[in-house]
């Protein structure tokens, strides 16, 4: 069978499934919606947590930028991994014994404010918004290829999609759905590697074939040495040695694990489950669960990477595989023939490079180029449809819980029912599903970057706020809202500013310090903090219960029992 019809198979088998689950999980309440009811197992709740985890960025981007940066690549590998242990080690067992199931809802009522509770939803909103365009133009990429539709018709796609099982399943049908999400995302990005591992290097696990030499089919050699001398004499930077500055490299790693500790879609997980006990064993599962994918993903990108070169480079235009055209129709390769030889020249010479490659589409191209069977291409499309509708789903229902939940039932309309509350979180599903889809089909930047500064947001607003809020209980309120201002605007201005407002300027030579709009959420972080600590110090202190609060969160149960 074809590849497109082997991807409509998988495509109509999996989202037959994800469907069938949403209907199966109709949430009926609003502690179903929000939090499933607070009854989903460890170990699910650890897969589903890893299918939030890993969205689009993590499934087709990060090894696709790995592949074109080389060793630069990798503080999104270190960044979201050791974010992730940040965040369920240090926060989520705090914030689930505090009781409150959303970021704006511990906030506000850690910092006895409504002001503080509005700012934390319209920073919700406003990062939820950033982060879910990614994932809506993961799903167009992979639709526009597989599907041999354009990318506006394959965002749309998506977006009906991921509208139905979160309207109707709320957290509750989100969370089994991403279970099984999970299964066919890990599947999909593991079963290529093998193949390609065993193909190129003889090494069953793609970890190992990573550091290992390649077959004499492929040259021989290892694998790095031989991408380092394509890499030289094409005259690309080395592939193993960074480009970028030590502090950027530092504060990108930093803004992308201080983002993950204050993400709201991947908090609101420790709290579908019934115990912090099981909150903490679920996030050990999720790390189990993520580390597959993450440790494998270098491996990808190495061997898409050499795959490429050795595919295209310097080969007659008229002789390109089948794989080569199918991409060009999606206007995410092109060849153009600057000096009419008839020639793929593939250079790091700008003014003489022909060939323009996307690189979110490597890990989706990547076994067509190996040429791997079409079941395996087809399964690769349904795993990245997976990964970015996972992600795309969870976010949605943060946002949707922000408008219903913490702005409209705890600020404006508090005598609303739950009904009434579940309609207008469904109402706020809709209308974000449009917006989001919107930045979808007009993305600013390549997958993975558009994710950084969802993080680095996140880093500048709610990181130190949730800090600050759990182990200094004599920070008040007034700290909080002007720390979260001061972070967000600043880190927000300095992404607008190099990315849209003046984005001839966006270079090493013109970033502040050094630090490119990927990292200066780390920036915002430190600024964020300077200035809470610095209001906090000159203003009252809070309550005595709020501060008695602070105190019991951080006490043992056992103790607490005495």
């Amino acid at each position: 069978m074809s590849v497109q019809i082997w991807t409509f198979l998988f495509v109509f088998l999996t989202f037959g499934l994800y469907i069938g689950i949403a209907i199966w999980s109709r949430a009926s309440s609003t502690s179903e919606f929000y939090v499933a009811g607070g009854g989903v197992p460890p170990l699910a709740n650890g897969m589903a947590t890893a299918a939030d985890w890993m969205s689009a960025a993590s499934f087709i981007s990060m090894a696709g930028l790995i592949s074109f940066i080389g060793r630069d690549g990798t503080f999104y590998l270190m960044g979201w991994t050791g974010g992730y242990v940040l965040l369920a080690l240090l926060l989520a067992p705090y914030l689930r014994k505090f009781g409150k199931f959303t970021v704006p809802d511990f906030i506000g009522d850690r910092y006895y404010s409504k002001t503080a509770r509005l700012l934390a939803v319209f920073c919700a909103i406003v990062i939820s918004f950033v982060y879910v365009c990614g994932q809506m133009q993961g799903a167009g990429i992979v639709f526009s290829r597989f599907l041999e539709v354009d990318i506006t018709t394959g965002v749309i796609i998506g977006m009906a999609i991921v509208f139905f099982y979160a309207v109707l399943g709320g957290m509750k049908g989100i969370t089994y759905t991403q279970v099984a999400q999970y299964c066919v995302l890990i599947f999909a990005f593991m079963v290529p590697a093998i193949f390609i591992s065993i193909l190129m290097t003889g090494q069953f696990i793609p970890q190992i074939g990573f550091g290992s030499e390649l077959t004499e089919a492929f040259g021989g050699g290892y694998l790095l040495d031989r991408l380092d001398g394509m890499s030289e004499a094409l005259g690309f930077p080395t592939y193993t040695e960074g480009q970028r500055s030590t502090q950027d490299v530092f504060f990108i790693t930093a803004a992308l694990m201080f983002g993950t500790a204050g993400l709201p879609h991947v908090i609101i997980r420790f709290f579908t489950v019934p115990n912090v006990r099981d909150a903490r064993r679920s996030a050990g599962f999720a790390l189990i669960f993520i580390a597959i994918l993450y440790t494998t993903a270098p491996a990808v990108a190495a061997f898409a990477r050499a795959n490429l070169i050795n595919t295209v480079d310097n080969v007659e235009y008229s002789e390109v595989p089948e794989w080569f055209t199918k991409w060009e129709t999606t206007n995410l390769i092109v060849f153009d023939d600057k000096n009419n030889d008839g020639r793929i020249n593939y250079v790091g010479d700008p003014e003489l490079n022909e060939l323009e490659v996307n690189r979110d589409i490597m890990v989706l191209a990547n076994p067509e180029i190996a040429e791997l069977p079409n079941w395996v291409v087809a399964l690769v499309a349904a795993g990245g449809l997976a990964a970015a509708l996972s992600t795309a789903a969870g976010l949605l229902l943060v946002i949707s819980t922000s408008v219903s939940h913490d702005m409209l039932k705890r600020s404006f309309m508090p005598d609303i029912s739950e009904k009434e509350e579940l309609r207008y979180a469904r109402i706020a599903i809709f209308v974000a599903v449009l917006i989001a889809g919107y930045f979808g089909i007009n993305p600013p930047a390549y997958v993975a970057q558009v994710v950084a500064f969802a993080f680095g947001l996140a880093a500048a607003s709610f990181f130190p706020a949730i800090v600050l809020g759990i182990f200094k209980k004599s920070m008040n309120r007034e700290g909080a809202i002007a720390g979260m201002v001061a972070g967000f605007s600043f880190t927000a201005l300095y992404i607008i500013y190099f990315r849209f407002i003046n984005p001839a300027a966006d270079s090493a030579d013109n970033w502040l310090f050094g630090i490119s709009p990927e990292g200066i959420g780390t920036m915002g972080t430190l600024v964020n903090l300077t200035v809470a600590l610095t209001v906090a110090r000159f203003t009252p202190e809070p309550p005595e219960d709020v501060q008695a609060i602070v105190e019991d969160i951080r006490l043992p149960e056992q103790l607490l029992k005495k």
